[in-house]
């Protein structure tokens, strides 16, 4: 789950990732009339419009404010239909989205990336657009959903056997399960992410839970694992309360809804969690088993740009040249921090040098990630 750190143990992190996602942060090209336009300050959030045709909807983003922004689209219950993390301060993002239903919808900002940003609602006419099938489309998606659903099915069994050897007192055997059990949910974090209610429960770290919210999930397991050394009672419950929950999801991945563009944003998602929560070392500060969470990101981002490549070749060939040299020009780096069939603990022995090395090929794949909503929209 992403958030923003203020504690002093991290505030060297966090200097460098406002510099990272600064980066991140596309330029958009886009002149076009019939975007959604929203500019986004530290105390506003304005759109240009309160009503919009269904369909494919291009958002143009302007970062006026003095801190990194994030902009959400969420339709009832707060599901999460698109996203876009990291929108430096006088930065532009452009997002493409596919709002299929009529109805009331929220456009959020967020400054700060936290909280449940400054709304502003929305009403989506026309509803169910029956828009031409592209065979191409069609197969990329059903592939990914089947995907998605085969990495909850995996994460359940290697979930359990870290909560068994947490319910059992075994701290040395769920360290070494704790970073495996995790790989699936980070390949589609997205898709989990879009119901709105799970994220919270499995994924949160400390400084994430909001007022009145139990911490539970991964992170106060690992917490107790590492930095307590011990494992007590309400841990013990916490391990059975983790796997309810991750049931929950893997019931629930079959109900999501899918489309070209939200594979395309989830991919880009995916990068932004590298880039605010694995390269600074903040997503597994306790156990720092950060590179096999930034690997898994990273091959669920690619799962979903392979299914969309043969489309997005067709409208725009030279993003998909780009986007093959940045994805293997990453996980080639990403190869050179293994350690037998894992990786490397990111601590402190893997220094600024190499982190700076990490970041700039992250911050190289995204930008031309970013572009991909709009190729397969085409």
């Amino acid at each position: 789950m992403r958030v923003l750190r203020s504690s002093a143990v991290t505030a060297v992190a966090a200097a460098a990732a406002l510099t990272t996602v600064s980066g991140c942060a596309e330029k958009s090209d886009s002149k076009s009339s019939d975007a959604i336009k929203v500019t986004a300050s530290d105390d506003k959030c304005k759109v240009s419009t309160s009503s919009i045709e269904a369909g494919h909807v291009k958002i143009n983003v302007t970062n006026k404010g003095s801190k990194v922004t994030e902009v959400y689209v969420y339709a009832t219950g707060d599901r999460i239909v698109a996203e876009r993390e990291n929108i430096g301060p006088g930065t532009k993002a452009e997002i493409v989205a596919t709002i299929k239903k009529a109805g009331s919808y929220e456009i959020a900002c967020k400054p700060g990336m936290k909280g449940d940003g400054i709304r502003q609602k929305i009403t989506v006419t026309g509803g169910d657009k029956q828009e031409k099938s592209n065979p191409e489309l069609d197969k990329a998606v059903a592939e990914y959903r089947r995907y998605v659903q085969q990495q909850a099915d995996e994460t359940i069994p290697a979930a359990q056997k870290f909560a068994d050897a947490v319910k059992s007192g075994d701290v040395d055997e769920a360290k070494k399960l704790y970073a495996v059990s995790r790989i699936g949910w980070e390949r589609t974090e997205p898709v989990a992410e879009s119901f709105g209610d799970i994220d919270p429960k499995v994924d949160v770290r400390e400084d994430g839970v909001e007022k009145d919210q139990k911490w539970t999930g991964w992170h106060k397991l690992e917490k107790s694992l590492w930095e307590g050394k011990k494992i007590d009672e309400d841990d013990k419950k916490l391990a059975d309360q983790l796997m309810t929950d991750l049931k929950d999801w893997q019931k629930r991945v079959g109900t999501a809804e899918i489309t070209p563009t939200s594979m395309a944003n989830g991919a880009k998602e995916l990068l932004d969690e590298v880039a605010t929560g694995k390269v600074t070392g903040e997503e597994e500060r306790y156990s720092h088993t950060d590179l096999v969470d930034f690997n898994g990101n990273v091959e669920g981002a690619q799962k979903s740009y392979e299914l969309l490549k043969p489309v997005a070749g067709k409208s725009d060939p030279e993003l998909v040249k780009e986007l093959d040299k940045q994805f293997g020009d990453l996980k080639k780096l990403l190869d050179g921090y293994r350690d037998g069939d894992g990786f490397k603990i990111y601590d402190d022995s893997i220094g600024k040098d190499d982190r700076k090395k990490l970041s700039d090929a992250v911050n190289a794949l995204a930008e031309p990630l970013s572009k991909l909503a709009g190729a397969v929209a085409k």
